[in-house]
């Protein structure tokens, strides 16, 4: 089991991570994590552990950890997006075929608002996109 433990632990926090180096080769042959680093993901920082100066391994280490992470939240906000899409097509053959009359009284105001002020700004980003790709084009 030890021979196939990564050489590196990453602990996952809100905003990045808690790294720690993994160590088998003890002579209690026992797990050991030390932790040698704090990651914060939003602004790219890694804060050494205490008084730890990061090696090349661990810098090397801890930078492609956070674009291996930051690609798979960019994909997880993507992922997100279309399961929105799907669940606006749900909610709409809800409202017409399932929802009680209380039941859209108090959703509709809440409905209309959130999708008037998304459609406000996919249309305004929409036209930002037309406008810069008819600009390229000249």
């Amino acid at each position: 089991m030890a021979g196939d433990l990564p050489d590196y632990y990453f602990r996952v926090r809100e905003n990045g991570a808690a790294v720690f180096r993994v160590d088998t080769e003890n002579r209690q042959r026992r797990i050991e994590m030390d932790q040698i680093a704090v990651i914060n993901i939003k602004n790219g920082e890694v804060k050494p552990h205490g008084d730890r100066q990061l090696s090349d391994e661990d810098i090397a280490q801890i930078e492609t950890w956070m674009a291996e992470r930051m690609a798979l939240l960019a994909q997880r906000d993507i992922d997100d997006i279309h399961r929105a899409v799907d669940y606006l097509n749900i909610t709409t053959q809800w409202v017409q075929s399932k929802a009680a009359d209380d039941q859209l009284e108090d959703v509709t105001d809440a409905l209309l608002l959130a999708m008037h002020d998304l459609r406000s700004i996919l249309v305004r980003k929409k036209a930002d996109r037309l406008m810069n790709a008819q600009d390229a084009a000249e």
